[in-house]
């Protein structure tokens, strides 16, 4: 980026110097190719670290390649590891959460549990038993309802006066 940079200025300053069109073409000519000698370099260099063109390389070039490699390997390795140390922290912290708000939900479930007994006690206290048929049958009782299926509605009119109509419809076709 700071080669960028230093040939944007250089250029800048080309610029203001070089008013001539033909110098200015020789200059953008010449930027045209550094740029393709570095970016062959780039392609050449990214083919070695795939592994591949190595055949023009010697023993001290590709102990170069292969520190570079193991270098790069290592920062790999390191910000793979931070990734998963903080993904276990976010974890710890989301399972302690849920901890937590289970041991609520359990302090609720206590509550209701123990409001619940308060209420059948203090039901079980004031409801007085009756005598049905011989047997003390107790109002707290279970009591089982179930629905059942609402009713037709009942006509107005008498079937007797439904046929009639019907009678007389027929007739008068």
């Amino acid at each position: 980026m700071k080669t960028v940079i230093d040939r944007y200025n250089k250029a800048k300053e080309e610029h203001h110097r070089l008013l001539n069109p033909t110098s200015e073409a020789k200059f953008w000519q010449g930027e045209a190719v550094q740029l393709r000698q570095q970016l062959q370099y780039l392609q050449q260099s990214h083919r070695q670290l795939l592994g591949e063109e190595l055949t023009g390389m010697n023993v001290n070039d590709l102990h170069k390649l292969e520190a570079k490699l193991e270098m790069s390997l290592k920062g790999v390795r390191i910000k793979k590891e931070q990734v998963i140390t903080d993904e276990i922290q976010e974890l710890h912290r989301k399972g302690s959460l849920v901890s937590q708000e289970n041991k609520e939900l359990h302090k609720q479930i206590n509550l209701l549990a123990q409001e619940n007994v308060e209420l059948q006690q203090k039901l079980y206290a004031r409801t007085p038993t009756t005598h049905m048929h011989g047997s003390d049958v107790e109002l707290h009782a279970p009591i089982s309802l179930q629905l059942r299926q609402p009713e037709t509605p009942k006509s107005i009119f008498p079937a007797e006066t439904m046929k009639l109509g019907l009678q007389l419809s027929s007739k008068s076709s």
